[in-house]
Order: structure tokens, then C-alpha cells, then sequence
């Protein structure tokens, strides 16, 4: 059985509903796994939901309020969703403490270091002189800025090249990094552009670019969704294996 996979998504106050881009369901497909959206919700227990499901995708959106990281807000700060942040704060906390396969994408990067203990960035212009242009102007599928990633690396293990060009739709970054953390990956401008926990039995990866809207023109991103759904597959099978056993204990 293919490994499922839960998605975080946003939520529209005004519209009162809501959604997630159709590329994060699409490229969970093609990386052999089930997807199951997850809504921002107070009152769910983390705990029960992620014992659904075999892995994790944080995905983008809006900024993180300062305050989960301990940060009065810059007037560069956007909206802020505070249902959304405690819920996905809990999750990846609670993720990183069960070592369940975990992918964040752009604002997913910032909320698994902030659970980490790491902080945020608030404005990237404040910070860096020259920086990129990390808000294109230009379609989501389209390449605008290189990235360099780190050979000793699980990101590189994955992508299997040092030099690669990405999408970049952000203007905040990750900021002091988490303890457990270490960074693979920054563009020139020193923005961070990957995080990971350097543990080889453990899946944690986080990317500042959007590959879900790459993978179709750009089949190298694919490889991200195929080494998460593979994780997703082994953490599957060690849980089965592992109910059985307590099962077995009962008996």
C-alpha cells in the first residue's frame, strides 16, 4: 500500500474556507503516495491525526506570526494566520519527536525551525545588501535564481547536483538556525534555501523554493516527493511492525 502523505493548507478568513494548490496534491502523486489535506484546526490532537498518516508536507503561504519566535513584528511583516501557525507549529513538533518523514516547502522551511527552536527572518530586504529578487514576477513553473547545495548532504543525495535553479516566491528566510539543524542549501545572496536534520534514518528536509510547481517542466525537483514517499513508505512499514509486535505482547 502506498504511503499517505498529509498536506498542511491555508486558510481564507474573509471567504471562510480552505484551499490548497493542486501542484502539492499532483506532486505527492507522482512521487507514489496518497495525499490527505490537513486544515488548520484548534482543537484536533496532533498526536492522533499524524498517527493517520505515514508523513508530512508543511506547505507555503503566509507569514509566521513574530511572536511564536519570541520577535516584536517589522512593518515588512504580511498577514498572519494564528490558528494556522499553532497548528503547524504543533505538528512539526510533534513530527520531529515521532522522526516522521518531513518536507517543508517555503513558509513549511521557516515553521520546522521555529518548532525547532530556530527564528524567522522577518524581511529579507533588511537584512542583506544586494539580496535576489525572491518575489518573481513571472509564472510559477519558471526558474528564476541559482542555489548552491551542499555535497554532504541529504538534499544533495537527492538532487544529485551542487548548482540548480529554483523558483522563489518569499521575502522572509530562515533566520538564527534551529539546534538540530544544519543548513544545505543558500543562494548567492546568502539567503537560506535548505535545512535538514543530518541523521540518515530520519527524513527532514526543508526547502525555501516551491518544487511542487516545478516538477512537471523539471522532472529533478520529482526527486523530492519520490524520497519523501520512499521515507514515508519505510516509517510506514516500521509502524506496522511495531503495532504487531505490541499486539503480539497483548496476546
Amino acid at each position: 500500500m502506498p504511503p499517505i502523505i498529509g498536506i498542511s493548507c491555508c486558510y481564507e478568513l474573509g471567504s471562510d474556507r480552505y484551499h490548497l494548490a493542486r501542484d502539492y496534491v499532483q506532486a505527492v502523486q507522482l512521487g507514489g503516495g496518497i495525499p490527505v489535506i490537513l486544515p488548520p484546526n484548534d482543537e484536533v490532537d496532533t498526536s492522533a491525526l499524524l498517527s493517520a498518516v505515514d508523513g508530512l508536507i508543511l506547505s507555503g503561504g503566509g507569514d509566521i506570526d513574530p511572536g511564536m519566535f519570541g520577535e516584536e513584528p517589522w512593518p515588512e511583516n504580511g498577514s498572519i494566520d494564528p490558528h494556522r501557525d499553532a497548528f503547524e507549529i504543533l505538528l512539526a513538533t510533534r513530527a520531529l519527536e515521532m522522526k516522521m518523514p518531513l518536507l517543508g516547502i517555503c513558509r513549511g522551511i521557516q515553521v520546522m525551525n521555529v518548532a525547532a527552536g530556530g527564528t524567522v527572518c522577518q524581511d529579507i530586504a533588511q537584512v542583506i545588501g544586494r539580496p535576489y529578487k525572491h518575489t518573481q514576477q513571472a509564472p510559477r513553473w519558471h526558474v528564476t535564481h541559482s542555489i548552491k547545495i551542499k555535497k554532504k548532504s541529504t538534499l544533495f543525495g537527492i538532487i544529485g547536483v551542487e548548482t540548480l535553479r529554483v523558483n522563489s516566491f518569499h521575502h522572509q528566510m530562515v533566520g538564527d538556525l534551529a539546534p538540530d539543524f544544519i543548513i544545505s542549501a543558500y543562494s548567492g545572496d546568502g539567503v537560506i534555501e535548505g535545512i535538514e536534520v543530518p541523521d540518515e534514518e530520519f527524513f527532514c528536509v526543508g526547502v525555501q523554493f516551491h518544487p511542487e510547481n516545478l516538477c512537471q517542466r523539471h522532472p529533478v525537483f520529482g526527486k523530492l516527493f519520490i524520497a519523501h514517499a520512499f521515507a514515508s513508505s519505510r516509517y510506514m512499514s516500521n509502524k506496522s511492525a511495531a503495532i504487531r509486535q505490541e499486539n503480539s505482547k497483548e496476546s
